[in-house]
């Protein structure tokens, strides 16, 4: 008879070390194909991201299956960096128009650094594998982020909550549309002038909540 002794078996080894391989591997992959991106532009292809990488087309697909795989991945990177680059982490103690302001110039600034790299995300591949739509993925993360601490800015003002999610989603929605409006016109403005022109539009309306 088998006796249950209440401990877990041990798991294999070698398993654990082949998959952490895999996923130091899958990491490495996709940050050589950022360098790519950058380097060559979003229309780049999978045998130029294969020759950055130092593989073949054969290792790629083994690790994300086909290119709207390496997208994903690549988006995904981008999505993180993007957010570890926004003042999200101390948002709810921002007024309103200061977390706009540093908001814009935080996503305009990583537009410029990477227009390539941005382009590319911006640009889901045709195919037959369905992918999520990168922008709206970033801009709800990011408008949720800025709907909360709106949200506690306008209890600590002792206002109507309920605008919060409007205000957040739109003032998000807003920056993405006035970046993506910036890379078609080949960043001809400066970003701090940008900056100002969506500052000057927030700022009354914020102002306005507390004469109301």
């Amino acid at each position: 008879m088998k006796i249950d002794t209440g401990v877990a078996p041990t798991p294999d080894g070698r398993a654990a070390r082949w998959e952490e391989h895999n996923i130091q591997r899958r990491r490495a992959l996709v940050e050589e194909a950022v360098r790519a991106i950058r380097a060559h532009g979003p229309a780049i292809g999978m045998d130029e991201i294969a020759a950055q990488s130092g593989t073949s087309k054969t290792v790629l697909y083994r690790h994300f299956g086909d290119k709207a795989g390496l997208y994903q991945a690549v988006v995904e990177s981008v999505h993180d960096f993007i957010l570890r680059k926004l003042p999200l982490a101390d948002a709810e103690s921002f007024e309103p128009r200061e977390l706009v302001r540093n908001l814009a110039d935080a996503y305009l600034a990583v537009v410029e650094r990477d227009r390539n790299l941005y382009l590319f995300v911006a640009s889901r591949p045709a195919g037959e594998t369905p992918v999520d739509d990168p922008v709206f993925t970033i801009t709800t993360r990011i408008g949720n982020e800025v709907s909360a601490a709106f949200r506690a800015w306008l209890h600590r003002e002792g206002l109507d909550e309920e605008p919060a999610n409007t205000w957040g989603h739109g003032a998000v929605g807003f920056i993405w549309a006035v970046a993506d409006r910036w890379i078609l016109t080949n960043l001809r403005r400066p970003r701090a002038e940008v900056v100002d022109y969506i500052d000057r539009l927030f700022t009354p309306a914020f102002d306005a909540q507390r004469r109301s």
